[in-house]
């Protein structure tokens, strides 16, 4: 089944794909392979160097240990099945940030549940799942934003990370719904995305980060239709509705889209509407509807609701 879904993937690469994926650079690159024949790419008929996916696995396993300190010439001297055995070690006792987003990036080019799961849980001996997030995830999916854009990796190697989080965020949250609700008599946050939004990384965090503060939440996930939200009021009469906008609304759409929920949800109800996405750009803040907030980064939403100890 691996094999089968490894061939569907990307398997060659540019110089250029490894530059982006390694952080090295590619004039770096060209001095290994002459010096130390570290990579052996084939070549096109035009002469164009080419990579395959073993030559992308060992160059991520090479940036790994020469980031940690090792002198390339002393890489170039290891034989082919120390190099692996190495970085295991070295990526599972590192407290680098950067070092655990490359071991992570390992993991998805290898399509490796084991190396996440074990990267994961060691950095988890150290640190809180919020520093794990915050980062490492977050800083690791901007990353692969740009690697997917730029052709670097394919979407299944995007998707199988992606999904490996968020499976650790469905695990933390579901802790926390059980045994964690501290918070009485307050406004209960309502999580979810506009219709046709789907990217719910945003989201899921969020949901986790509100409880981990012990205030409840209500969690309804993907592409919701606004009308839909008035349903709440007949369970209670203020809510604090968190959003992230990703793609949509798009840059046309999102000032209608914010006046609608303003007279529908929000204009005669004790309740506001937050908002997290890179889609805020599209606001015109001057004509933003009342009992409607933009936040850029989680940290000035923490600072703001939950750094005292009575929400307003």
């Amino acid at each position: 089944m691996l094999i089968e879904r490894m061939d569907r993937v990307k398997s060659t690469f540019s110089i250029k794909n490894l530059e982006n994926l390694s952080g090295i650079k590619a004039h770096t690159l060209r001095i290994w392979e002459k010096r130390y024949n570290l990579l052996e790419p084939e070549r096109t008929d035009t002469n164009i160097r080419r990579y395959s996916l073993d030559s992308l696995r060992k160059l991520l396993n090479i940036t790994l240990l020469y980031n940690h300190g090792f002198k390339i010439s002393k890489i170039a001297s290891l034989e082919s099945d120390e190099i692996p055995k190495l970085v295991r070690s070295i990526a599972l006792k590192a407290n680098s940030e950067q070092v655990s987003i490359n071991a992570f990036k390992l993991a998805m080019i290898n399509f490796d549940y084991e190396l996440f799961d074990t990267n994961y849980e060691e950095i988890l001996q150290h640190h809180d799942f919020e520093y794990l997030f915050l980062n490492i995830f977050m800083p690791l999916m901007k990353e692969l934003g740009i690697l997917w854009q730029t052709g670097a990796i394919s979407p299944s190697h995007e998707h199988f990370i992606t999904n490996l989080v968020k499976q650790k965020i469905h695990l933390q949250t579901e802790y926390l719904q059980k045994n964690k609700f501290d918070q009485q008599n307050h406004p209960i946050f309502v999580l979810f995305l506009p219709e046709n939004e789907i990217h719910e990384l945003g989201i899921l965090y969020l949901n986790y980060l509100i409880l981990s503060r012990g205030y409840r939440t209500i969690f309804l996930g993907q592409s919701l239709q606004t009308s839909s939200l008035q349903t709440l009021y007949s369970y209670e009469t203020k809510f604090y509705f968190v959003s992230y906008i990703t793609v949509e609304p798009s840059k046309d759409e999102i000032m209608p889209y914010l006046h609608n929920f303003y007279n529908k949800i929000l204009e005669n109800q004790d309740s506001k509407l937050i908002l997290f996405g890179p889609q805020q750009i599209a606001i015109d803040k001057e004509a933003l509807p009342e009992k409607i907030e933009m936040y850029r980064s989680v940290e000035s939403f923490i600072f703001k609701y939950f750094s005292q100890d009575v929400l307003v």
